[in-house]
């Protein structure tokens, strides 16, 4: 009788486990679907900057409080965080290069 009681308690457990397994992970897969509905990476203000990373909601930025965000646009090519690698020119090597165009026309 005993035996009978252990093997059903043993199976109870393993139910529970098996259950509580699927429950986590279909939580889990509903939270990643809801963290792919923020649209902060094709925004316009996005600024792809860990100490900045949009200009309008710097604390709402990349959180679920951003996904209906009133000030989302759409990022075109000219916007700033599309040019990956593409820095301002340094103030001296304007200034050097123009003094060169200058030298030239003389």
């Amino acid at each position: 009788m005993i035996t009978i009681f252990c093997a059903f308690c043993l199976w109870i457990v393993i139910f529970l486990l098996i259950y509580s397994g699927l429950q986590t992970l279909s939580k889990g897969t509903n939270y990643v679907k809801m963290l792919h509905e923020i649209p902060c990476a094709g925004c316009e203000y996005f600024t792809n900057d860990y100490r900045l990373k949009c200009t309008v909601h710097p604390h709402k930025a990349c959180s679920l409080e951003a996904i209906n965000c009133v000030d989302f646009m759409v990022k075109t090519a000219s916007c700033n965080a599309t040019q990956k690698g593409q820095h301002k020119p340094c103030y001296s090597t304007c200034i050097s290069k123009r003094n060169a165009r200058n030298m030239a026309i003389d």
